[in-house]
């Protein structure tokens, strides 16, 4: 809980935040993310929850 974290989802895409929160279903609450596009850009979408079954590699950066 409250450690940074680096996602890769379906789709290609990656996100790192804050983890808030989670279920027993692996469903993960974060905070302060940001998606990192294929261009590297970088866009900010705030808090969201991220289903369980999307979550392809789940990495720790602190």
């Amino acid at each position: 809980m409250d450690e940074k974290l680096s996602l890769r989802l379906n789709g290609g895409r990656h996100v790192q935040g804050i983890l808030r929160g989670f279920s027993p279903f692996m469903n993960l609450g974060k905070d302060g993310r940001v998606e990192m596009a294929t261009s590297g850009q970088q866009n900010d979408i705030g808090m969201v929850v991220i289903p369980g079954n999307c979550v392809i590699l789940l990495e720790a950066l602190e």
